[in-house]
Order: structure tokens, then C-alpha cells, then sequence
């Protein structure tokens, strides 16, 4: 019995110390371990994705403290970060995780427990504001997540509401004047929903007082509440989402050309059967009702924390469409705005839910409004893009300033013209123009997405079509303009990437193809040339 003891001990021993040095001695001897490169996918001035490899970038200090947080709340017991090779969880999450990826982690937090989705990739996914719902009520969002709340991240107070001719205001008391500093020239506008809830978006640091003055939009309710609860980021949750808004995006712009999000418009037309709208009306319950509400009016429970709020649909009033202006969008439209989503807004993609979810969920959206009945469909835009050009974007910069462009997006193209700050949508509420210079756009990121959104315009906002005023050829150059403006840009902070001039001529040259990782460009000279197939990864072929 005592032999058999020992040679247990021994045995255990032996494998823990094996553990040890296999997982932990061995890969800190491999070269790629101590790397910072990875490959990135980055927008040429042509208006192409391709891949580059080039070094990761370091966290920022609030970066760096948002992820001291994050291991502080124990968010990692949950959620993963690592990207596998296997079972297509490159067609779930995103690209594979590489060595230079985690460079800036001490400690790694790999983890290896998915009771929440892996968060390697969730960088610009979800909008700030969605990460606020989300930690306020993670079931606002999820409507079935299992996450607990997280409500001691966030400031409280109440204050009195009055009604004012035909609006709703708050006193500037003692306390309020701890949140606000009252400033006239700065309005701060806070939609409260039924129960009084009131998100108040925060600082920049997410510290107090908050710079301008409250001003209260309860337009969408019947009776707007006497009491507002307000809420607000501190300081730790705003690093913390600055953390999670890091993540992924080491590896660039790869959201522009991931294959399940990556849906053209399409003539399809969804059946209008009951049992499809039954399922569609099962699937909305699920994973809409939390911001677009049970009426679908866009007043859902996670709605006071969202700018821009959630679409109403019964309305009928879409920004992202083929059609005209003015018109309904084609099944095909909603279907493609549901999988690859809006970014920058609260508006994920749902390319992970089953096809026929997604198609049951748009006839079930079209229910809302009777316009779906009452109107014909138009014709939807079809069109093939001119090959680019050096002189085609030149001419798009002299269009976008004699068609005066700027004055809302900005001479460079990063929405603050002089006419941002007065621009409203329909329902008169504050909107912001798109900045050009982080690409990632809303509406798409291909060059007839451009000159989809030029020609129709996007309804409910101040952006007209152009269709009248300018010619196929000018829309297609203002596009590829607009395109440049996130050349080489960190889809991050907007930020130039420093690549030497060589690699940009390189990846500008449609000799390179550069249309994978395992394709990448590579300073050194390890070019990836069109009709190559030389894989990034030693052994692994393509």
C-alpha cells in the first residue's frame, strides 16, 4: 500500500510539474511569445481592406485601468479572450488570436470558461451606452442573460421634474449642482423612460460636475414621471468599457471584411406567413424587445441609456436602404442591417442567430406599420462600381468641398463642420454627423454603400439624396473619397498608423493581394503578391 502511495505522489507530482513546464516554461522560450506583431486589417487610399503585419498597440492609462477593473470584478471567470483555430470560432468571434495580441496583458486572461461569449473581439461591437444598459441590467440588452447587475458602478441621484408649457425641467438644486455645472450654452439632453429612469451620459473621465445642463426630452411618454432617478458612469466603468472598446481592435479594421457579416443587397422577399411572423415575433421577444420595446416604438427599457435612440418601426422609417427616398427599404435591406447591424450604435450584429431567425424577425418587424400594406416597393438601386483610382478620389476631395460636405462632416472628414452641433433629426433631437476618419460606417463599408447611402439619402436625418444634384460619376468619387478618409486609420481612435511609405505603396497596388492574415504584407519584404499562396503560419496551408 505504501509503494502504491508513494508512486501516486510521485506520479502526481511528476504531471503538475509537466503542466508547468509545458504551459508555462515552453511557451515563454518561443520567440513568438514575446512578440508585438500582428496582423492587421487596414483601409488603402483606394478604398480597399488588406492585411499588414505591424505592431500592436499598448493600452492608454485608462485602457490600463479599465482592465485592472475589469480583473477586479472578476469578469474573467466568465469571459474568455482567446480566439481558437477550431470549430469555425473564426466565424463566430472573429480572426484567430495571435502571439502579439497579448504582448501588454500581465497577467493573460485567456480563461478557458465560456459561461458568458468570449471577448476577444468585442471591441467596437456594441456602442458605449449599450455597455452602460448592459452593466446597469445586463437582461435590458440580453433579455436571457445570466450576468448579475453591476449597479455599484454607477452614481445615483433623484431630482424633481416639472412641467414647463410643453416640456419637462429639473431645478438646479445643491445636489444637481454636484452632477451639472448649469451651463446655458450646453444643453445635455437625458430621456427619461416611464419609471423615471434617466441615464446621464458621462465625462469624458467620469468625473463630476458634468459640463452643461439637463435638459429633459419625455415627449415619447403619455405622463412624464414627477421623480427621475439619474444614473451615471463612474469613473471605474468608464475605463472599464474603454478596456472592453480596446479589445480586438489591435487587429484593425477586420469587421470590414468578416464573411458572416458581409451580406449585398438582395432582391429576396420574405414570405408573409403566420408561422414565420410567430417566429419572428418569438425571436423579437428574445433579443429585440429590450430597445425597440414591446410596441416596437423604440421605447424599450434599455432606451434612456441609447443615443441614437432605438428605430421605431411603426414609423416604417429606415436609414439603410436601396430604394429611394422616402420609401420603405426591400426585405433584403432589413435582413441586412439585422446580420451585420449598425455600427456605433446600440445595434449588434446578429450574423450568429439561424438564417431563418433573422428572416422571420424582419417579417415580423414589418408588422408594426401598416406602410408595409398600404405603399408598393420601388425598385431597389443596382449598380456596379467603377474601378479606383488616384484621380477618382482627388476629384471626390474638390467635390466634397464644392458640394460643401464639410459643413456638417468636417473639412477632414471627422463630423464636427460648423454645422454639427445644430443638426437634428426628424423627432427634433440632437444628431451627429459620421466620422469619416475611423471608417467602420454605419451604413456599410463598401464603396456602393457610399454611394448607396449619396444617391437615397438617409431618412429621418438631415442627410439628403443626392441623386438630383450630382452625377453617377461625381457620387462614385465623393465615395471613394469618403473611403480615403480612413486610410491607414486605427478604426479605434482615428489615429494614422505608422507604416512606412513602401507598405502603403505596396498595399496600394493591386498587385498585392493581402486578403488574409495568413497574407499579410510584411515590412520585411514578405510581400503577398496576387496569385501567391504563401500562408502566414509555418505548416498551415491555406
Amino acid at each position: 500500500m505504501r509503494s502504491i502511495a508513494s508512486l501516486a505522489v510521485g506520479a502526481g507530482f511528476a504531471c503538475v510539474t509537466l503542466a508547468m513546464i509545458v504551459q508555462g516554461v515552453l511557451p515563454a522560450l518561443i520567440p513568438e511569445s514575446r512578440s508585438t506583431r500582428v496582423t492587421r486589417a487596414v483601409r488603402t487610399e483606394l478604398g480597399d481592406v488588406k492585411w499588414v503585419r505591424t505592431d500592436a498597440v499598448d493600452y492608454t492609462g485608462a485602457q490600463a485601468r479599465g482592465r485592472r477593473v475589469y480583473i477586479r470584478e472578476g469578469c474573467w471567470y466568465c469571459h474568455s479572450q482567446y480566439v481558437r483555430p477550431v470549430t469555425k470560432e473564426d466565424l463566430r468571434w472573429g480572426p484567430v488570436s495571435e502571439a502579439g495580441e497579448y504582448a501588454y496583458d500581465l497577467p493573460h486572461l485567456f480563461s478557458t470558461r465560456r459561461i458568458g461569449p468570449d471577448l476577444t473581439r468585442i471591441g467596437l461591437k456594441f456602442s458605449d451606452d449599450w455597455h452602460y444598459a448592459h452593466h446597469w441590467d445586463p437582461t435590458l440588452v440580453v433579455p436571457d442573460s445570466i450576468m448579475p447587475r453591476f449597479q455599484w458602478l454607477f452614481r445615483q441621484t433623484t431630482a424633481d421634474a416639472r412641467r414647463e408649457g410643453d416640456g419637462v425641467r429639473v431645478e438646479a438644486t445643491a445636489e444637481l449642482r454636484r452632477w451639472f455645472t448649469f451651463r446655458a450654452d450646453r444643453p445635455i439632453l437625458l430621456v427619461p423612460d416611464a419609471s423615471g429612469l434617466t441615464f446621464v451620459p458621462p465625462a469624458p473621465t467620469g468625473a463630476l460636475p458634468i459640463d452643461g445642463a439637463p435638459t429633459i426630452d419625455a415627449s415619447h411618454l403619455k405622463t412624464p414621471p414627477a421623480t427621475l432617478r439619474l444614473v451615471t458612469p463612474t469613473a471605474d466603468l468608464v475605463d472599464l468599457v474603454r478596456y472592453l472598446q480596446k479589445l480586438g481592435t489591435n487587429r484593425g479594421a477586420w469587421r470590414d471584411v468578416f464573411e458572416p457579416q458581409t451580406v449585398a443587397i438582395s432582391a429576396m422577399t420574405v414570405p408573409d406567413r403566420g408561422d414565420l411572423v410567430d417566429r419572428g415575433r418569438a425571436v423579437y421577444t428574445q433579443r429585440c424587445i429590450g430597445c425597440h420595446g414591446a410596441a416596437g416604438d423604440g421605447n424599450g427599457a434599455a432606451a434612456t441609456f441609447l443615443s441614437p435612440r432605438p428605430r421605431d418601426f411603426t414609423a416604417a422609417v429606415f436609414k439603410f436602404r436601396s430604394t429611394p427616398s422616402g420609401t420603405l427599404p426591400t426585405d433584403g435591406d432589413l435582413y441586412r442591417t439585422v446580420t451585420r447591424g449598425v455600427r456605433w450604435t446600440a445595434m449588434p450584429t446578429w450574423h450568429e442567430l439561424p438564417e431563418k431567425d433573422r428572416l422571420a424577425v424582419v417579417a415580423f418587424i414589418k408588422t408594426f406599420s401598416k406602410r408595409w400594406k398600404e405603399e408598393k416597393l420601388e425598385p431597389a438601386l443596382v449598380t456596379s462600381a467603377p474601378t479606383a483610382r488616384p484621380d477618382l478620389v482627388a476629384r471626390g476631395r474638390e467635390l466634397y468641398v464644392s458640394a460643401k460636405c464639410w459643413e456638417c462632416h468636417g473639412e477632414r472628414g471627422r463630423g464636427d463642420g460648423p454645422s454639427a452641433t445644430q443638426l437634428k433629426d426628424d423627432l427634433d433631437r440632437p444628431i451627429r454627423p459620421t466620422d469619416f476618419t475611423r471608417g467602420q460606417l454605419k451604413g456599410g463599408a463598401h464603396v456602393v454603400d457610399v454611394f448607396r447611402t449619396m444617391t437615397n439619402g438617409l431618412d429621418g436625418t438631415p442627410m439628403p439624396s443626392f441623386a438630383d444634384t450630382m452625377t453617377d460619376d461625381e457620387r462614385w468619387a465623393i465615395s471613394y473619397f469618403v473611403l480615403s478618409l480612413s486610410a491607414w486609420a486605427d478604426p479605434l481612435t482615428g489615429e494614422k498608423l505608422p507604416l512606412p511609405r513602401a507598405a502603403r505603396d505596396a498595399l496600394n497596388s493591386a498587385a498585392v493581394a493581402a486578403d488574409h492574415p495568413r497574407r499579410a504584407w510584411s515590412a520585411s519584404g514578405d510581400a503577398a503578391v496576387a496569385g501567391t499562396r504563401r500562408p502566414y503560419y509555418p505548416g498551415i496551408a491555406d
